[in-house]
């Protein structure tokens, strides 16, 4: 009786169940191009690396609902308590 897993290793793989391999190019909307591999000969992308606010430097809050307002607010509460609290007397040691 022979081992299965060495049966295995003598088979071929199958030839025409594999999709094509195609060197791709890549489209931004902003006009960047660049290859890589794959399965799809183009694909066209609306934002990269090239032109994404994060990675440019030049990011934005979008706030819709005053999120961002209302936690500054409560940042600013919060620093202004603790700025009032007054300083504890130092304990004096019994003799």
């Amino acid at each position: 009786m022979r081992c299965r897993f060495f049966c295995d290793k003598l088979r071929p793989m199958k030839s025409s169940i594999h999709p094509q391999y195609f060197d791709a190019t890549v489209k931004c909307a902003c006009g960047n191009t660049w290859k890589t591999g794959s399965t799809i000969p183009e694909i066209n992308v609306e934002i990269c690396d090239k032109c994404h606010p994060f990675y440019t430097g030049k990011e934005k809050l979008v706030d819709t609902r005053g999120r961002v307002e209302k936690f500054k607010k409560r940042a600013g509460k919060s620093e202004e308590a603790i700025k009032a609290k007054k300083a504890k007397k130092p304990r004096t040691k019994k003799a």
